[in-house]
């Protein structure tokens, strides 16, 4: 983990920004939460424990800049809240499924969209850089609560 730190932490600084210590604990949010989707509002929750000198305004402001640098990734899932993840460049994509049931996000790794962005290049010379898959639906929990709730009762 604080490999990836220092490495994020020299990016800030070839880029011209200070690495601050209200940056640096937000950087720390992530990689302790490296398999979570954290909105703002989820990583100003996290840190404002330890650290209530950090505000929501700072968090927000944080996030944009990794966001812009490609340290982090921003993702909708539709809920009315951006999420972000660290970003994945040593991996090509992976993939969301979201429940519409209790919101909980799944990932996973299968690169379906391959070889249909090898042939959209083929075929039309745009270089793609970048795709985002999601799936909406519901979790095995969800759906058989559904299914309980359908059944008619036994008599």
């Amino acid at each position: 983990m604080e490999d990836k730190l220092n490495a994020i932490c020299q990016k800030l600084q070839q880029s011209e920004y200070k690495v601050t210590p209200q940056r640096q604990i937000i950087l720390k949010t992530f990689l302790e939460h490296a398999t979570e989707h954290l909105s703002a509002e989820d990583v100003f929750s996290i840190v404002k424990g330890q650290h209530p000198d950090i505000g929501l305004a700072t968090v927000y402001r944080t996030l944009e800049l990794l966001a812009d640098l490609d340290v982090l990734t921003k993702i909708n899932f539709g809920d009315g809240r951006t999420r972000y993840e660290l970003g994945q460049h040593e991996a090509h994509h992976h993939h969301h499924m979201i429940c519409l049931g209790c919101g909980r996000v799944q990932e996973f790794d299968a690169d379906l969209l391959e070889s249909l962005e090898n042939i959209l290049t083929q075929k039309t010379g745009f270089l793609i850089t970048d795709h985002q898959l999601k799936f909406y639906g519901y979790c095995r929990e969800c759906a058989a609560k559904s299914k309980e709730r359908s059944e008619p009762d036994s008599i």
